[in-house]
């Protein structure tokens, strides 16, 4: 498969908001987003997210939310009561998101029996494609690439910064950023893996600090 177009891989978009870094082994999961691409594309009938009880107020801070902050998750339910749906949606297969690194450090360590194929980085791919370019987050490179619309389109009442808005715009910018590579469409799993792959990480085990190859 891992020669096969890189639309044959079983890739699904993935965000989190999390408590922040600054929490270290007790940063929470507040949301999480799971978006399946079919065919290269956002496929939004089997597309879900979920908000989470962390166990405790969360003061607010810049980056957090206020739907997120306070005592907003108090009625949500707990990480182990989606565990098993988180897994199934996120097992075997390839996770994408912009610094999707960011992502999988805060998901290994709360779910570490997670055994994802691999992890590609659509912020690794904007940078491969435009080298000199200064501002990469994700609502400038949406806003460069004329997609905010798109995803706005796919996530009515949706706002960035969101598990579920960050999730649909990994997705719709990963076949946009592909488009631009020579191949476009016919690239192959390969070539993205080694364009934009993240290793999975040595505290995975079975995983070299540096392996990139999926898992497939």
């Amino acid at each position: 498969m891992i020669d096969q177009p890189w639309t044959a891989v079983p890739l699904v978009a993935v965000d989190l908001e999390g408590t922040g870094g600054q929490d270290r082994d007790d940063e929470q999961i507040l949301e999480i987003a799971a978006v399946p691409l079919d065919g290269g594309r956002p496929g939004m009938g089997a597309a879900w997210d979920t908000v989470l009880n962390p166990g405790r107020r969360i003061p607010p801070r810049p980056w957090i939310s206020p739907g997120l902050a306070g005592n907003a998750l108090a009625a949500a339910p707990a990480l182990d009561d989606v565990r098993g749906q988180i897994t199934a949606r996120l097992d075997r297969r390839v996770l994408v998101g912009h610094n999707i690194g960011v992502d999988w450090r805060l998901l290994h360590r709360r779910l570490p029996e997670l055994a994802p194929a691999g992890l590609l980085d659509t912020a690794r791919l904007v940078r491969h494609l435009r080298p000199g370019i200064r501002r990469w987050n994700l609502a400038a490179v949406l806003d460069q690439y004329g997609l905010e619309e798109r995803v706005r389109e796919l996530v009515p009442g949706g706002r960035p910064h969101r598990a579920l808005w960050d999730a649909v715009a990994a997705a719709v910018l990963l076949p946009a950023l592909v488009a631009c590579l020579p191949a476009g469409d016919a690239t192959t799993a390969a070539v993205l893996r080694d364009i934009a792959g993240v290793p999975l990480g040595g505290n995975q085990p079975g995983v070299e600090v540096e392996q990139l190859t999926f898992d497939l």
